[in-house]
């Protein structure tokens, strides 16, 4: 296979932003994650994948609640905080306002879109990234969102 071509092709695939947040107790987790897809009608499902060894796989894990924000197009760099550790400190996560959701999952406060959902399954057998089905229990979207897409972003993630 042209590895090259591989990797080109592969980061052609339609992919939006978004910030998962999760949370056990007081350890929290909050990723910039792009592998995000609808997968179910009914009940409302959803698929994402996430690094193994990050902070909001494993509180995801834990606590099975996340909420799933949609990232608008002028909020890169709301995104980019996200990329690291995740720190908890005044009510601030990485310097980012959030109240507790429905299901006790941060809710960020200047994501204007987002569902609250509950761990279906994880899927760890295949591949670098876990695979995680989450069905939405809340939903809440305060105005337009233009959603931020991986292709109109600074960033390149895949292939």
């Amino acid at each position: 296979m042209d590895l090259k071509a591989k990797k080109e092709t592969l980061r052609l695939l339609t992919n939006g932003v978004y910030v998962l947040a999760s949370r056990n107790g007081d350890d929290y987790g909050v990723a910039t994650i792009t592998w995000v897809s609808q997968v179910s009608f009914q009940p409302p499902l959803v698929m994402a994948a996430l690094r193994k060894d990050g902070n909001v796989f494993r509180c995801l894990g834990a606590s099975g609640v996340a909420v799933l924000h949609v990232v608008g197009s002028d909020q890169k760099e709301l995104a980019q905080k996200f990329f690291s550790t995740t720190k908890e400190s005044d009510g601030l996560l990485n310097g980012e306002p959030f109240t507790e959701g429905k299901t006790s999952a941060p809710v960020l406060k200047d994501l204007s879109a987002y569902l609250e959902c509950k761990l279906v399954d994880i899927c760890e057998d295949y591949g670098d990234h876990a695979i995680v089905i989450l069905e939405v229990v809340e939903a809440k979207s305060r105005g337009t969102v233009v959603p931020l897409v991986v292709n109109e972003s600074p960033w390149k993630y895949g292939g």
